[in-house]
């Protein structure tokens, strides 16, 4: 094994994101996927290299397995992302966290976690909608209140948390810039009779359907003009880049909470 290369576990390999990972780390000459944790396995993983991959039920079972990775990346329900952040404490080992979700109390244990261990969290890790969250911060700093701010967004049917945790990064950033509270604020589209709309909203609308695997569009409507930030992920393999280009970061940082926007050195 190279010196050089970050050692990598990951969960929930038999799903949609496990899989673009293990495809994506086996193009990567710096990572190495020592094994990966499922919760029950029902079928070998084999590589493009016809190579197969080892696999660990349950991350309790792991303890012989310690010295052989560095960090974890993790996909999965927020159930499950605290579970394996209490084990990655007890053995010091950062990790990458992709999944959405997660509620105010669940964020807060988050944090306390990462005290002690590196964590970079994300609510989306591809590159192309990170530079759309700069983007947002200089739109929102500029237009004034007279636009109207709606959030639309779509996934795959099989998505079960709603808005997306990257529509609501999107709706938290305008709200801070905006200096809004984003629960007060936050409108979201049902059958009913309104009334005309009030200033200072933002608007979300949410679409479930087919495989989509993700459209954002910001609109900012004016008197007499409109503009739309969009960003369409086309490929899962855009996230996987993104958490495999944070792992190798994170490798050489302390304990904190960091988002992509770290990792990417956008200012």
């Amino acid at each position: 094994m190279n010196k050089k290369q970050v050692r990598l576990a990951i969960t929930g390999a038999y799903g949609r994101m496990g899989t673009s990972l293990i495809k994506e780390i086996e193009k990567q000459t710096n990572v190495l996927l020592s094994f990966v944790i499922v919760k029950k396995k029902y079928q070998d993983i084999i590589t493009q290299k016809n190579e197969k991959i080892e696999i660990i039920e349950n991350i309790e079972n792991i303890e012989n397995k310690i010295d052989q990775f560095d960090i974890l990346i993790d996909f999965s329900t927020p159930k499950s992302t605290l579970k394996y952040l209490k084990i990655c404490q007890l053995y010091k080992k950062k990790m990458i966290i992709g999944t959405t979700g997660f509620n105010k109390k669940e964020l807060h244990v988050i944090k306390n976690y990462s005290k002690n261990i590196g964590i970079v969290f994300s609510y989306n890790f591809s590159i192309g909608i990170n530079l759309i969250f700069k983007l947002l911060e200089k739109t929102t700093k500029i237009l004034d209140s007279s636009y109207d701010i709606e959030i639309i967004e779509s996934h795959h049917r099989n998505k079960i948390d709603s808005p997306s945790g990257t529509a609501l990064k999107l709706g938290e950033i305008i709200s801070k810039y905006k200096k809004w509270n984003l629960d007060e604020c936050s409108i979201y589209r049902k059958k009913e009779i309104t009334k005309a709309r009030k200033n200072n909203t933002i608007g979300f609308s949410i679409i479930r359907g087919g495989d989509t695997i993700g459209e954002h569009t910001v609109i900012y409507s004016g008197i007499g003009e409109k503009i739309k930030i969009s960003h369409l992920a086309s490929n899962r393999s855009a996230f996987s880049k993104g958490a495999i280009k944070a792992a190798i970061w994170i490798q050489n940082q302390g304990p904190g909470l960091y988002d992509m926007i770290d990792v990417l050195n956008i200012s």
